[in-house]
């Protein structure tokens, strides 16, 4: 698979799954553009790539703007970035709501709607989402509605787009081997009393395959979902869950 002459644009790209969505895209001949908040982050990721970063916040519409002008006309567009978050519903604050939503919805909502305005003869549009787009699960309600709001948004907008030459689709992965895990199982360790290796183990056992999945099968989903191949693919939630949803 070659995207040579392409370019992509990661958002959340200093760690995790963009971080290895870059090197990924980077791979396969693209010009890399990620962005996210932490510059050091950014560039300790893009400079081994010879990748272009851009410092910008996805929940602010002024940003957003920004980073579309600085990075330049994109093909690609992967709204990676977001954010964790765990509680029970009755002691969950308005602001811990609210800033679910921001960056988990929010924050795609913008990084999409300016994409489309920017194209050039085509374009592909890529939400990283969660199973918890899927289903529920207890003690991460706005989370969890933050990412069905994406998936409602993917299939919504690639009926919008469907007589054009763009295409939008969610990779929906169960809990990855990221830094972001990392938080969660701290987090559960803190509430719980559990230990941090009990309470990776209760991640690792909702996958039916009894895992963690790792950020590089996300890549693998990204560069099918960017490809040719995939013009026909529009409006899809492609799980990665062992066969829990």
């Amino acid at each position: 698979m070659t995207l040579a002459g392409k370019r992509v644009l990661i958002t959340g790209g200093g760690s995790g799954a963009g971080a290895d969505l870059a090197r990924g895209f980077a791979g396969a001949g693209a010009e890399v553009v990620i962005s996210g908040r932490r510059a050091d982050a950014l560039r300790a990721v893009a400079e081994p790539l010879g990748a272009r970063w851009v410092q910008a916040d996805v929940t602010d519409e002024t940003s957003v703007q920004r980073m579309y002008k600085e990075a330049g006309p994109c093909d690609i567009v992967i709204a990676n970035a977001g954010a964790a978050d765990s509680g029970v519903m009755a002691k969950t604050t308005l602001a811990q709501w609210n800033a679910m939503i921001a960056v988990n919805l929010t924050g795609v909502f913008l990084t999409f709607r300016e994409a489309l305005g920017q194209f050039r003869a085509e374009g592909r549009l890529i939400a990283v989402a969660s199973t918890a787009g899927l289903k529920g699960y207890a003690k991460v309600a706005p989370y969890a509605a933050a990412k069905h709001g994406v998936v409602g948004l993917v299939r919504s907008l690639a009926l919008e787009v469907a007589r054009k030459r763009v295409t939008v689709n969610a990779i929906c992965p169960g809990f990855l081997d990221t830094p972001m895990t990392d938080h969660s199982v701290q987090v559960i360790a803190e509430k719980t009393g559990k230990t941090l290796a009990e309470a990776r183990a209760a991640l690792e056992g909702l996958s039916p395959q009894g895992r963690l999945y790792q950020p590089s099968e996300v890549t693998a989903a990204a560069l099918y979902l960017a490809s040719d191949a995939a013009s026909g693919v529009n409006g899809a939630c492609l799980s990665i869950s062992g066969g829990e949803v």
